[in-house]
């Protein structure tokens, strides 16, 4: 499958994959907005993107629901072998990730936390890669 489909992200880009951690209760509208335009419709789901002021904005303005940072070319080639999915419509891949919850958890204090505070929201940079692993 990964043969198939056509990369849209070149080596020399910067990548950004946000991951969905907590659910549809009690969010505001305009999250909700933002959250389905980064293609997180369910808890766990992953997107990937170019690293560009725009999502920065957009990620930022949904960061205590999901979790987000840098990822290498290699990684992004690793979920689109272990976890893309056929879009029959579109005739490629879907352009989110259906990832399993991570193995020993997402952090020690909970999903209501920031990453900062040792929780599991917000920027974590480059340790993103550490949980998407624990996750594929």
């Amino acid at each position: 499958m990964a043969q198939k489909q056509n990369n849209k992200f070149t080596e020399q880009d910067q990548l950004v994959a946000a991951v969905r951690i907590r659910g549809l209760v009690r969010v505001p509208a305009y999250i909700k907005d933002t959250l389905q335009m980064l293609n997180l419709h369910k808890k766990n789901y992953c997107s990937i993107y170019k690293d560009t002021p725009s999502i920065r904005g957009m990620l930022q303005n949904a960061k205590d629901y999901i979790t987000f940072g840098t990822i290498n070319h290699a990684l992004y080639l690793q979920l689109v072998e272990k976890r893309a999915e056929k879009d029959v419509k579109k005739g490629g891949i879907k352009k989110f990730f259906r990832l399993h919850p991570p193995l020993k958890g997402y952090g020690r204090k909970g999903v209501k936390v920031p990453y900062a505070n040792s929780g599991a929201l917000g920027d974590r940079k480059d340790e993103i890669k550490d949980l998407l692993a624990r996750m594929i």
